[in-house]
């Protein structure tokens, strides 16, 4: 290896370290210790060998970078003072409230393709991001810089076993292996033997490196891309590298130096730093770029008003109409495409979806990486099972990602399967993700016109589909904006305003039948948008029915459609009463279970009847 390269890599490293700290003591907060280890992986990645545009941090074929360990953010703050992308001086603005150098990487800036911070997420991220490379037949490189502490999470090895299974060959992930975690040593510590073998359990190519010897880092980088396997490069490093007072020692984490100890450590780097801004950085492969554009408008729905028809089914057949004219959707499931009907996606686009098998939090992750490449991803499986990926979610809303989640076999109404497949809490779940947006439709028809929403509008967006077949109810040309509700039943003298959503609807629809039999009229509305929800509408026709609102949903009552509608109305003075599962359901037949847990149209009537 040539010398003057290394070295000239040795001097960045070190100048990467000096504006690290000066950050972080500016600041008077941050992981300088965190970014010393890293410096050397990072100065030979962004500086000797990734092929990227700097100017064009958006040009499709350019190398990716995920910073996994989102706290060393200072560390890549600093690459781009070294790339002349910001001055030096504004590194010193590092966590400040009109800073976008936020304390963890945020996409608020172009050079940023994913919220980090959470640790063990940026490998699934990193592995949609691979899987997309292919899709589009580029040649990018992906690489995850990742801490030792991180691998502690499961959702890192999810990640992992399916790169393997996938053979991402074009996927780089580089363990910074520096022993120390936030408030002891790591499980691990330097057994790097351990990474080695957890790491080739599933199918990666592996190297052991001195994270600090340039050579050493430069020989592995260049065989990054061959083979049939992902590589793990996993480098012993030192945290707090090039600080003699640091170096290696515990207590470090999370600790900016002060003015004096950076001073200090500033006067030991400094003799050997040098800066990277006259570096040329090797363009990317000039391939042939995908070219994909948003349909004008979708194919049309077909369904018979009166047919039965389930809406997890709808959701396979929208998959497949939308995915006709738009190539930018990809879909992935949790092993369970049969039921979710993904499945109809897969058999028509088998090259556009990704089976991601029983790993929520990885299927999460996956998709979000697709997302930063511009596709729209659909990951679907039943509801209950996005709650282990909670995190993975609610980093995915940070991002701003535009991830599509499908949940189906929502509510006691699945039935027999039982408690642990009934999902009662994913309203909740997802309405409290920060821009999310949250469609239950009733119908098959409703299913694929939000289906096509969900295209249109940037940004995530929860589907909530259920298992029973019920009839349609729309004809095919009606529109559901996000946003909006439907009033499927009022007239004057309404005594109550019934605001349902799903396999609840039916059940109002069919409570509003029976009273008009006894001369009590009810105004029954369609909330399918859950968030945003149509709080004008449902105010309207509360404000005729003697400002009351009956809400009932197949979910517990805490954060569902009952609270949302409660929490938007309440400050007008309308009683919002909400029907919803009270308590631990059990096995049964569906029309049982509704009756039990009082969210049927007896329940309905018996409400209704209460405040007459």
């Amino acid at each position: 290896m040539n010398t003057t390269i290394e070295d000239n890599l040795k001097g960045i490293a070190n100048q990467l370290r000096i504006d690290s700290i000066e950050a972080t003591t500016a600041a008077g907060s941050g992981h300088p210790s965190s970014c010393c280890s890293a410096a050397d992986l990072v100065a030979a990645l962004f500086f000797g060998h990734m092929k990227y545009e700097v100017k064009n941090p958006h040009y499709p074929n350019n190398d990716r970078f995920i910073l996994s360990k989102g706290h060393a953010a200072p560390l890549l703050y600093s690459v781009w003072a070294e790339l002349g992308i910001i001055t030096r001086e504004h590194l010193k603005t590092l966590r400040r409230l009109d800073s976008e150098l936020e304390g963890h990487p945020m996409p608020r800036v172009p050079y940023v393709d994913v919220a980090t911070g959470s640790l063990g997420q940026g490998l699934s991220v990193g592995v949609g991001m691979a899987l997309n490379a292919r899709l589009d037949n580029l040649d990018y490189l992906t690489y995850v810089l990742m801490g030792d502490g991180e691998c502690a999470e499961g959702s890192v090895w999810e990640a992992a076993n399916l790169a393997g299974v996938y053979h991402t060959n074009n996927l780089v992930a580089i363990l910074d292996c520096n022993r120390l975690g936030q408030s002891q040593p790591t499980a691990l510590g330097w057994d790097t033997d351990a990474y080695r073998k957890r790491f080739e359990a599933f199918n990666w190519r592996t190297e052991v490196i001195d994270g600090h010897d340039m050579g050493e880092i430069l020989e592995v980088l260049g065989a990054a891309g061959l083979g049939k396997q992902p590589l793990a490069i996993i480098a012993k490093t030192e945290k707090g590298h090039g600080v003699s007072f640091m170096a290696d020692k515990e207590g470090w984490h999370g600790k900016a130096l002060s003015k004096d100890e950076a001073a200090k450590a500033i006067a030991e780097l400094e003799p050997k730093a040098k800066t990277g801004v006259a570096e040329t950085i090797p363009a990317p492969t000039p391939l042939p770029l995908p070219k994909y554009e948003a349909p004008t408008s979708f194919p049309p729905v077909n369904y018979k008003m009166g047919d039965h028809v389930a809406t997890r089914e709808a959701y396979g057949n929208a998959l497949v109409r939308v995915g006709e004219v738009d190539q930018r959707i990809v879909a992935m499931d949790g092993d369970t495409k049969n039921s979710t009907f993904a499945e109809k996606f897969y058999k028509k686009f088998p090259n556009r979806f990704t089976e991601c098998f029983i790993a929520e939090q990885n299927m999460v992750g996956v998709a979000t990486g697709f997302s930063t490449r511009g596709k729209i991803p659909f990951a679907s499986t039943f509801a209950c099972f996005f709650s282990r990926a909670f995190d993975q979610i609610r980093m995915a809303g940070i991002s701003m990602a535009n991830v599509k989640l499908t949940g189906s076999h929502v509510g006691v109404s699945i039935g027999e399967d039982g408690t642990s497949q009934m999902a009662l809490e994913d309203i909740a779940m997802m309405r409290a993700v920060e821009g999310s947006v949250v469609l239950y439709p009733s119908d098959a028809v409703s299913t694929e016109k939000l289906v096509d929403q969900m295209v249109l509008h940037k940004g995530i967006s929860f589907l909530r589909t259920s298992r029973p077949k019920n009839a349609v109810i729309y004809s095919n040309d009606e529109q559901f904006p996000i946003g909006g509700a439907k009033v499927l039943r009022q007239a004057a003298g309404d005594k109550a305003t019934v605001v349902a959503a799903g396999v609840t609807l039916h059940e109002a629809l069919k409570a509003a039948d029976a009273l008009a039999k006894e001369g009590i009229g009810l105004t029954v509305i369609d909330a399918y948008s859950v968030k945003p929800l149509a709080k004008d509408v449902i105010r309207a026709a509360a404000q005729k029915t003697n400002n009351f609102v009956l809400t009932v949903e197949d979910h517990y009552a805490e954060g569902g459609l009952g609270d949302a509608v409660a929490g938007e109305l309440s400050i007008d003075g309308i009683k919002v009463q909400k029907l919803a599962v009270r308590e631990l359901p059990h096995s049964g037949k569906p029309e049982e279970l509704l009756a039990k847990y009082g969210i049927d149209a007896t329940a309905i009537i018996n409400a209704v009847r209460g405040r007459l």
